[in-house]
């Protein structure tokens, strides 16, 4: 990749990103016995909650130890007491749905937010359906219960994580999804909230371990969004309640993790089910292309379900003659008529973890049909996700440019979030920034951290 006009062996360039070590959450300002605020990063894909404790901020255990848990919900659709929509979260939920349980799995609930799904109700089985907002804030309650076990107290105040925009573009429609997830904690109990960007968060957890000033860029990377800060961090800065002027420019883009997955199960999957394939030709007319639609949707985490409506499954088996290949369509009608979309979808996700690692990834589908399967190679990973990769990068350097500075300026590079595990993505965000060193933080945790030093200088002396 390019460095000021030199290639650099890749090898150098990740031996440049350091894993910072994590300490305790600093505490310099004093705080009730029990005081009654908390943190919540309510993430795309994984979520974190930050508490005060014995005089500190900690990251709460939400599952067999775990400090992070996955954004996930399942609800069952069979057993007792239905029509009190019991239901499990995290792993639990995840579980579930890979065991073959009946019932509905909900992923990705936070893209939903500025979507016009937020005003609408969903199937989850058994005669049962459930708004979008309901989810989300049964999600937020958990987590809140979770909190207040581990404080030992009730909670009631909090600092939730947000991206830099929900929605790009469309200013309306972000503060829109801002509001409906105010709403959402709300009605999970919390009396007071308040709201940090997601990358500003994480510059506090990387200030909390540096001796020396900074002008850092932070590449918040997770399942929904791509956000970038460039924050003034450092000791001589740490203890101020107002960082806003230590804040020198925000940008980001709604393109993540989940859009990855997107690309690897259209680009490696997929295909065997008929995307990008040509139909017939009829009466002598040149052969089309098979209709996409059923694809992308197949391949975005929350549109999935939509798949498995009655009338989207009698359009998809007309659809029948649009293929050449029978096999493709007899494939996916099995994916449609078994529920098997999440499944394909989780299958790509582990691809790319495999493809991070730089290693081969054989992709078993025998779960449709015998035999079935296909292998992604890392230069058809690198291939599926370029065009991504490359516009988050341009964010990057785009955010340099609207807080007008130049890109030698910057001094450390802070990745964090899920998918800086792409050593893809980590190197060409390196290569756009030689001068500045690249730290690589607590890709799960470092923002729920940081929101936790945020709430604590918000209301230490209040609660």
């Amino acid at each position: 990749m390019s460095r000021g006009g030199r290639r650099e062996p890749a090898r150098m360039m990740r031996a440049r990103l350091i894993c910072a070590p994590r300490p305790p959450i600093p505490m310099s300002l004093p705080m009730p016995a029990a005081a009654r605020f908390c943190a919540i990063d309510f993430g795309t894909s994984n979520s974190a909650v930050a508490v005060p404790r014995d005089g500190e901020m900690v990251l709460v255990p939400l599952e067999d130890g775990a400090t992070t848990m996955p954004t996930a919900t399942f609800y069952l659709g069979e057993g007792p007491d239905l029509q009190n929509l019991p239901r499990l979260v995290g792993r639990a939920a995840i579980a579930s749905y890979v065991e073959g349980t009946e019932g509905r799995l909900m992923r990705s609930m936070k893209s939903v937010l500025g979507s016009a799904l937020m005003a609408q109700h969903t199937d989850i089985g058994a005669g049962r359906s459930v708004s979008f907002a309901d989810v989300i804030a049964g999600y937020l309650r958990h987590l809140k219960r979770s909190a207040e076990a581990h404080a030992g107290h009730a909670l009631t105040a909090v600092v939730m994580g947000r991206p830099v925009f929900f929605v790009d573009d469309d200013p309306v429609r972000d503060a829109q999804a801002q509001a409906s997830l105010e709403e959402a904690a709300r009605a999970a109990g919390f009396e007071e909230v308040q709201f940090q960007f997601e990358p500003l968060a994480a510059a506090f957890d990387h200030e909390s371990r540096i001796d020396t000033d900074q002008r850092v860029l932070v590449a918040d990377i997770g399942g929904g969004t791509s956000d970038f800060s460039i924050v003034q961090v450092g000791p001589s800065r740490r203890d101020r309640v107002d960082r806003q002027g230590d804040v020198l420019g925000h940008h980001g883009i709604h393109i993540a993790g989940t859009d990855f997955d997107r690309r690897i199960e259209l680009g490696a999957i997929l295909s065997e089910f008929g995307f990008g394939a040509m139909g017939p030709s009829i009466g002598g007319q040149p052969a089309r292309e098979v209709p996409s639609r059923i694809y992308h949707d197949l391949a975005t985490w929350h549109l999935i379900n939509s798949v498995y409506r009655p009338q989207r499954v009698q359009e998809l088996r007309a659809m029948k003659i649009n293929y050449a290949d029978l096999r493709h369509h007899t494939r996916l009608m099995t994916v449609v008529n078994d529920h098997l979309g999440h499944d394909l979808l989780g299958r790509a996700e582990m691809a790319k973890i495999a493809s991070a690692a730089g290693d081969e990834a054989r992709i078993d589908l025998r779960l449709v049909e015998r035999g079935l399967s296909v292998t992604m190679t890392s230069a058809q990973a690198q291939r599926a996700l370029a065009d991504d990769i490359g516009r988050i990068a341009d964010a990057a350097v785009e955010t340099v440019r609207l807080a007008g500075l130049r890109l030698d300026q910057i001094d450390a590079l802070y990745f964090t979030g899920g998918s800086t595990g792409l050593r893809l993505l980590t190197d060409r965000l390196a290569a756009a920034f030689p001068q500045a060193q690249a730290l690589q933080g607590e890709r799960l945790a470092s923002v729920a951290s940081g929101l936790g030093l945020d709430a604590r200088r918000r209301f230490a002396r209040r609660h």
